[in-house]
């Protein structure tokens, strides 16, 4: 295995003793390496960041050396006054002194630390969970309030620019592919006449922003449930990883990213489709969390447009399962056929039930 050979070129004391694949990321392959240096082990994450993803892979690290220097000053300013102590993965050089490896063919390798006794969950595991996924975002957006973004460049062009994920779906159902699928397959069919009739949800956020209603600030970009660390001896969330998408975005974004992944307890795979709705609960927890660290920072939100985040967000991932299933599965990781739209089915049931519930909604994002 490639990264068995990779892991050795990291400036770790040892050698790479055992290396396994780790986590249940879409985009990035992700290993844990075991460093072993005489009697002592040391784990460490390996990752190889794909061209095809990101077109400059280097950028990512060129941001995230921006963001790691920023939070580890102010982590470390606030640290006595911290109820917890608040974490992020860090870069580990090459034994050149590089942050990464850049193979020939464009993709690039990097090790970080390994957070040890903390866990992510994929899926929420109740109100506390909830409460703490949203303290550890508005932890994160407190502490990138002051950080320029223009200091970040753009690692993943268009990313959250729904307008461009509609002209990609757009071009996509014109090809030959497409069209067979959605001759073939009634729930296909019914999947684009769904997003069809959603173009305006989906493209307000981004009209605000053009319009002047709304700024751009430093956004993590992928602040699922699944991407925050959770110590297990407290159950309380220090840190945010999977840093690969920050850059210049709408905080609005983030927030209506993780209420969509956190408030739905069915997942983004779920069991049945049925099962899938946005848990009112889930999302009043959430929001308590959030308002603790918000409530600290300078600039307050922008309360108008947090339900359209939400709304916006699920059918913007919906919309981008429905995509890569129209164009063969060349973006997200599936277990099988079908995995894409069955994806983009939960997210669009997902919207149906935030629909249904938008004045409840509206209510609860009113205690921010």
């Amino acid at each position: 295995m490639r990264a068995d050979l990779i892991a050795n070129e990291f400036s770790l004391p040892g050698r790479a003793a055992a290396v396994r694949p780790f986590g249940a990321g879409n985009i990035n392959e992700t290993y844990l390496a075991l460093f072993r240096d005489g009697t002592l082990e040391r784990p460490a994450i390996i990752q190889k960041i794909r061209q095809t993803v990101f077109p400059q892979p280097a950028i990512v690290m060129q941001n995230l050396r921006v963001l790691s220097e920023h939070l580890q000053k102010n982590l470390e300013a606030e640290a006595e006054q911290a109820d917890r102590a608040w974490v992020f993965p860090e870069i580990i050089p090459t034994k050149n002194g590089e942050d990464f490896i850049t193979e020939p063919n464009g993709d690039i390798w990097r090790a970080l630390t390994f957070i040890p006794g903390a866990q992510t969950f994929e899926t929420v595991q109740g109100p506390e969970h909830a409460f703490e996924v949203g303290l550890v975002l508005g932890h994160f957006h407190r502490q990138v309030e002051g950080l320029p973004s223009t200091q970040f460049k753009v690692a993943l062009p268009g990313f959250h620019d729904a307008a461009q994920y509609l002209a990609q779906f757009e071009s996509v159902l014109k090809t030959e592919s497409a069209e067979s699928l959605i001759k073939a397959s009634p729930s296909t069919r019914k999947a684009v006449e769904f997003i069809q009739t959603r173009k305006p949800s989906l493209l307000l956020l981004s009209q605000a922003l053009a319009q002047g209603k709304l700024q751009l600030g430093v956004t993590h970009g992928d602040p699922k449930a699944g991407n925050v660390m959770i110590e297990n001896e407290t159950g309380r969330g220090i840190g945010l990883i999977d840093l690969d998408t920050v850059q210049a975005g709408l905080r609005e974004h983030d927030f209506g990213d993780a209420v969509r992944s956190l408030c739905n307890p069915a997942g983004e795979s779920p069991v049945t489709l049925s099962d899938v709705e946005l848990d009112l609960e889930l999302l009043k927890a959430f929001i308590n969390g959030y308002k603790i660290e918000v409530e600290r920072m300078k600039q307050q939100p922008a309360e108008a447009f947090y339900y359209e985040a939400i709304l916006g967000m699920t059918l913007e991932l919906g919309l981008r399962f429905l995509s890569d299933h129209l164009a063969g599965d060349r973006y997200f990781k599936v277990q099988q056929a079908g995995h894409n739209l069955y994806r983009a089915q939960a997210q669009f049931n997902l919207a149906e039930s935030i629909e249904k519930q938008a004045p409840l909604i509206r209510e609860l994002i009113q205690e921010l």
